[in-house]
């Protein structure tokens, strides 16, 4: 068994990395759901219309529920807990 050591990465080469994350979230995201559909036949997802639904493996979807619309929040804001 060989020991290595990995040299710590630069700041630009952790910048072209950390680009790379909703590419490889988007991908993970959409194999989950096809897994899914796949092995249980059915996969429950909210929709760009703010309704929950069950999409089944022949084609078919039923609306669950609707929901109600989500704050917009802008990139970089920092959310604090309310006690």
């Amino acid at each position: 068994m060989s020991s290595s050591t990995s040299l710590p990465l630069s700041e630009h080469a952790m910048q072209v990395a950390e680009r790379r994350f909703p590419e490889l979230a988007a991908k993970s995201g959409h194999a989950a759901y096809k897994a899914t559909l796949q092995r249980t036949g059915a996969v429950v997802v909210k929709t760009s219309l703010g309704q929950m639904v069950e999409r089944r493996a022949d084609g078919t979807s039923t609306v669950i529920k609707s929901l109600p619309m989500g704050k917009r929040v802008k990139s970089g804001v920092v959310l604090k807990r309310v006690k």
